[in-house]
């Protein structure tokens, strides 16, 4: 009988089959060779972004390694569709701008943890790295319903993947948007169900 691991690890070895040529042979990119200011500058556009939508402020946006051009954004959008969160969004601004190339180069930043859902997207696209500022922990603590799977999980349960990930970047904003959307849900109307803007 195979254990857990073992069987994720040949699922794992069958999948890399089909991982993004990228992600397989593409160096990895140093999240801690890049300059605190500029994860704070980025992290602040995503926040931007995250204001968008008072009660669900998850903003991303996708940051070019090299150049830290803008690549793509998004705001969870799951209103429309409940898979439409701010990575998601971000992931099909970028498709739409550049096509399914060059993931490798660039750096997703979000204002909260990537959800399962969201982690194994950038884990399939071969993101070179994700920073977030609050975490999962956080977002549960603050009242948004949470599958409590962290990103780095996900991350490890995709052996082709070498992706970074860094978290906290401008924790302290990011926790106040989040537990101020709370206040404002309630304060404002009824809390839509997980999900809805």
């Amino acid at each position: 009988m195979l254990s857990r691991l073992k069987f994720g690890s040949l699922v794992g070895a069958a999948a890399c089959e089909g991982a993004p040529a990228s992600s397989a042979s593409s160096p990895t990119l140093d999240l801690d060779a890049i300059p605190l200011t500029a994860h704070e500058a980025a992290m602040r556009l995503a926040i931007t972004a995250a204001k968008a939508n008072p009660l669900y402020p998850f903003g991303a946006v996708i940051i070019g390694a090299a150049d830290r051009a803008v690549l793509a954004q998004g705001v969870n959008n799951s209103k429309t569709n409940p898979t439409l969160h701010g990575e998601i969004v971000a992931i099909n601004d970028y498709v739409a701008r550049h096509g399914n190339q060059g993931w490798a180069d660039g750096i997703l930043y979000t204002t909260g943890e990537p959800c399962p859902m969201c982690m194994s997207a950038i884990v399939w696209t071969g993101i070179g790295g994700v920073v977030y500022g609050s975490s999962i922990t956080t977002l549960a603590e603050a009242g948004i319903a949470q599958i409590m799977i962290r990103a780095r999980e996900v991350r490890d349960a995709a052996p082709w993947y070498r992706g970074r990930i860094m978290g906290g970047i401008l924790r302290a904003e990011t926790d106040a948007l989040f537990r101020n959307s709370r206040v404002r849900g309630l304060l404002g109307r009824d809390l839509p169900r997980h999900g809805e803007n």
